[in-house]
């Protein structure tokens, strides 16, 4: 069985402001990531059908891909083939601003003009999300964050009852979000009620690692950077084994066309990498100012 050592980091080489840096640098890009994305596009991240609405059809054809659009009256917002074993011919269509009459109408034009081996294409699924609908299940999916993220805030300061140490938490699982917020709009990976629920299992596994770096070093007898190595080798191993679950998982839900799970494994993969970050750098460097040169109430 393989064996892996965290290596001890020498942090008595840099200064507080010197390991608070980088993960601020990379916080204020992503936020200017978001801000630009909203100012092109008026909305920091790209919305999925679960939010903005639209409709999707499922059709078997052997019609080519670069065809299909021109089967239909309103122009397809993409074309997606189906990666999944046994699931040849199928693409799934998406259209935006569509209603349950007019989808109606796409199904029928689909199986008019699109051919399945000589015959009428099979249209296997279709769903509808209006735009109302879709801007209520934003609003409901954005007040399960801002009220995990409460949460979070609420029982960081009842264990700690000081006000550094659960700032550093904060601050730790708020950078986190964002740095995965700016990643998917970066590549385009949209917001829906799948990737919500990645996001608010970001703020736990935050939570955690933070929680367990503040414990050993605030009420753990011993020296401080004895403390913190005694953390960091059990957190940096557990976020590690994680990130390597998130990414197998992305790559084979991407390798089997499962677009939602695939998306849910990479954004956790990145949330993870920037927590390791902002665990052992920002939130690090705060707890050894309140120690050493801060205040303690």
């Amino acid at each position: 069985m393989g064996y892996f050592d965290v290596p001890e980091i020498d942090y008595t080489r840099y200064t507080d402001r010197q390991l608070a840096t980088v993960p601020l640098a990379v916080l204020a890009v992503a936020l200017l990531v978001l801000g630009g994305t909203f100012l092109l596009t008026g909305t920091p991240v790209p919305l999925g059908m679960d939010f903005a609405g639209g409709a999707e059809l499922t059709v078997q054809t052997t019609t080519p891909e670069s065809e299909i659009p021109a089967a239909f009256d309103v122009e397809p917002e993409s074309v997606q083939a189906v990666q999944a074993p046994g699931a040849e011919n199928q693409y799934i269509v998406r259209f935006a601003d569509v209603d349950q009459a007019a989808m109606q109408d796409l199904t029928s034009q689909a199986e008019a003009e699109l051919e399945q081996d000589g015959d009428a294409a099979i249209v296997q699924s279709e769903s509808v999300t209006s735009a109302s609908f879709g801007q209520q299940t934003q609003q409901t999916a954005l007040l399960g964050i801002g009220v995990a993220f409460l949460g979070m805030s609420a029982i960081t300061f009842l264990l700690f009852r000081t006000f550094v140490p659960s700032i550093a938490i904060i601050a730790s699982a708020f950078s986190d979000i964002v740095i995965s917020l700016a990643f998917m709009a970066i590549v385009g990976i949209s917001l829906s009620l799948g990737t919500v629920a990645a996001l608010l299992m970001l703020i736990g596994y935050s939570v955690d690692s933070d929680i367990l770096l503040n414990n050993h070093i605030l009420r753990r007898t011993g020296d401080f950077y004895e403390s913190t190595h005694h953390a960091i080798r059990t957190g940096v191993t557990m976020t590690l084994t994680s990130m390597a679950a998130m990414l197998v998982m992305g790559v084979v839900a991407w390798l089997f066309g499962v677009e939602l799970l695939a998306s849910i494994g990479i954004i956790l993969f990145v949330g993870l990498a920037a927590d390791l970050m902002n665990t052992y750098l920002l939130n690090l460097s705060l707890l050894r100012w309140y120690k050493f040169g801060g205040v303690r109430s």
